[in-house]
């Protein structure tokens, strides 16, 4: 009888050690086309969603913040302008071709001076203690193995008083509406990831991933194991997707 610890790579039991590399090839494989299916998928409401993360992070001049799983920089976009000239947004993705999609992004639309590159593991992140007013990680939560570890590494770097968001799929709270986005899921995104990558299974991945992601309460328990403080968490969309913010005490 076998030892080895398993976790879930969607509705697969997969080996813990194996599941950071299949999470890899989905986003390797989708980096490309990443924004594009983001915008089909949502149909643009990924943009509401993360322009509200943006207001609840009370983000100010001069600050430090990570945004984590940060991917085609979204978000990085956003908090360099900010922050400005005297504040510093690290940029940090644990897929290289997601990161440099993001970076090439960035550099297109002219965003340099404050914004830095890194790649790193939500598990383990290579930072100091007590280094960033505010940490957002976006649509990259359910994608780590250690959900518990990557919460408590967020915690160790924040500043006394910084912020940690978490955006991330959640569970609709409407019965009626869950159905209906399943049936969404199942179908829909993979055809359209078919359609439009020549992947159906990274969009089948994904609608996996989400059904095995902690609910809203869950997490909120999970932030606070981690050492957060004043957690709570905001429902978008009817539940598809929450904010969780927590501050550091």
């Amino acid at each position: 009888m076998s030892n080895e610890k398993t976790t879930h790579f969607g509705y697969k039991t997969v080996p813990t050690q194996e599941k950071q590399k299949f999470v890899g090839e989905v986003f390797h494989s989708v980096a490309g086309k990443y924004d594009l299916m983001n915008d089909l998928m949502s149909m643009g409401v990924h943009r509401l969603w993360k322009r509200y993360t943006i207001e609840m992070s009370g983000a100010r001049p001069g600050q430090t913040i990570l945004d984590l799983a940060g991917g085609t920089g979204d978000l990085t976009m956003k908090f360099s302008r900010i922050v400005g000239d005297s504040g510093r947004v690290v940029l940090s993705d644990i897929n290289s071709s997601m990161l440099q999609v993001g970076r090439d992004k960035l550099l297109d639309h002219s965003y340099a001076g404050n914004i830095e590159y890194v790649q790193a593991n939500a598990e383990s992140l290579p930072f100091a203690d007590n280094s960033f007013d505010c940490i957002t990680i976006a649509f990259g939560l359910r994608n780590v193995t250690d959900k518990q570890t990557a919460l408590e590494s967020m915690t160790r770097v924040l500043k006394p008083g910084g912020r940690l968001l978490v955006l991330e799929f959640s569970k609709p709270t409407n019965p009626t509406f869950e159905r209906i986005y399943d049936r969404y899921s199942f179908s829909v995104l993979p055809f359209m990831g078919r359609l439009v990558t020549n992947d159906a299974e990274s969009y089948r991945y994904l609608a996996e991933s989400i059904r095995m992601h902690p609910d809203q309460k869950t997490l909120k328990h999970m932030m606070r194991k981690a050492g957060l403080d004043r957690v709570d968490y905001h429902n978008l969309t009817g539940g598809v997707v929450a904010l969780h913010r927590g501050f550091k005490y």
